[in-house]
């Protein structure tokens, strides 16, 4: 098993034709259910953010505009993820076996990335592919 494990949420977008990535987070979990925690309450927070209210008062007149049904609902995504407890066991297994796990979701503009990975498989530079979760 597995004791610590170290937790980044990452935005990713395009600036001058350029992949940037901008950090939104990083935790470094002394157990794997504060690990989990942390994920589920990193994805939940993003989705807050990402799915205002339109009639907040913190918003002027016509900030927020309808978008086309074909792009991803990332926040409805987030939220989904967190709610799936298959989805969360199976992260909990592959942390536990110091396997890096990527949980990313995206839209026109923008990707997220919740990653999580042992300290101890760090220090071991593991040799099993990363488990690439997809959440769409």
């Amino acid at each position: 098993m597995h004791d610590e494990f170290l937790c980044h949420v990452t935005a990713y977008g395009v600036c001058d034709g350029r992949r940037i990535g901008v950090p939104l987070g990083t935790y470094r979990a002394p157990t794997l259910a504060l690990a989990l925690w942390w994920l589920r309450d990193r994805a939940s927070w993003m989705a807050e953010r990402l799915d205002p209210q339109p009639e907040s008062e913190h918003f002027p007149q016509g900030a927020l505009v309808p978008v086309a049904d074909t792009v991803p609902d990332v926040p409805a995504l987030l939220r989904a993820w967190c709610a799936d407890v298959a989805r969360q066991e199976l992260v909990a297994d592959e942390l536990a076996g110091g396997r890096l796990v990527r949980i990313a979701v995206g839209d026109e503009t923008t990707e997220y990335e919740l990653l999580a990975e042992s300290i101890d498989a760090l220090r071991m530079q593991r040799t099993v592919p990363a488990l690439v979760v997809s959440v769409g």
